[in-house]
């Protein structure tokens, strides 16, 4: 599933694309999604300007004059910028066409990504009760170390945790406790005010690496030409179960936490 760092790539590839662009029209080939597509999308959003393109968690909101578009990638979703001519394939299930000719095509193979548009954007449900975003200045090392001073869970769950931080997933999570030296099991609780710095200073590396790097296609991702990230290469725990840590030559460990899986060197993650 594409994560945060997936969604930045395909915001920054989007955006010199669809900002400033008025849509025309919309195709619908299949509204059966995560949440059907609303059937009236083309009179709402026919006319209207993409005036900037931002990014929640994993949302991408196109926001316009008079609301906001929302789509989320799913499992499978990718967004591609296409002439307006260029024939559908199967699992080309919609189009927003503009005045320029273009095309934004979500491709969405396992159907659980999501078209929808909300008038509020703050206040809805799918955005209201997000955490704070890891790559802004406000994620630190106090408020991660004030919001789990009480908490029972492991570190590992907290941080995938979308009502704490969002986007982190479970790929980045794994990578970026290897990096802080934290051992997944650790329960949030027990962690100090110095490894609450390490680990903030981990996440933001991370992130800010696989974006740099395309982001990780370990199935579907692609960016909007269709191109693979290659963060995937660089992974120091994440799918090398068994194999020598780069750091010490110990043999990375598999586990289960909350039936997702999570990689470390118990040597170097104490």
């Amino acid at each position: 599933m594409p994560e945060l760092p997936e969604v930045e790539i395909t915001r920054l590839g989007l955006e010199p694309h669809v900002t400033g662009q008025v849509v025309v029209e919309t195709i619908i080939r299949n509204n059966q999604l995560r949440w059907p597509i609303p059937d009236n999308l083309s009179q709402l959003l026919g006319g209207q300007m993409i005036r900037v393109l931002k990014r929640r968690a994993k949302y991408l909101l196109f926001e316009c004059d008079q609301g906001t578009l929302i789509i989320h990638l799913g499992m499978s979703g990718s967004l591609r910028i296409l002439p307006l001519n260029s024939p559908p394939e199967k699992h080309d299930h919609f189009d927003l066409i503009f005045c320029n000719n273009r095309v934004m095509r979500l491709r969405d193979p396992r159907r659980f990504g999501a078209v929808l548009w909300i008038n509020k954007l703050q206040t809805h449900p799918l955005l209201a009760a997000l955490g704070v975003e890891p790559l802004e200045s406000y994620f630190n090392a106090d408020y991660l170390h004030q919001l789990m001073r009480n908490r029972k869970i492991s570190i590992k769950q907290l941080l995938m945790d979308n009502h704490v931080v969002v986007g982190i997933g479970n790929i980045y999570a794994s990578e970026s406790l290897y990096r802080a030296g934290i051992n997944p099991q650790t329960t949030a609780a027990t962690l100090t005010h110095s490894f609450c710095s390490k680990l903030v200073i981990a996440i933001k590396e991370t992130l800010t690496e696989a974006i740099l790097h395309g982001g990780s296609s370990l199935r579907d991702f692609v960016n909007i030409s269709g191109k693979p990230g290659y963060f995937q290469l660089r992974y120091a725990v994440y799918g090398r179960n068994q194999q020598p840590c780069y750091k010490c030559g110990c043999l990375i460990v598999l586990i289960k936490q909350g039936q997702r899986s999570s990689f470390y060197c118990p040597n170097c993650q104490k």
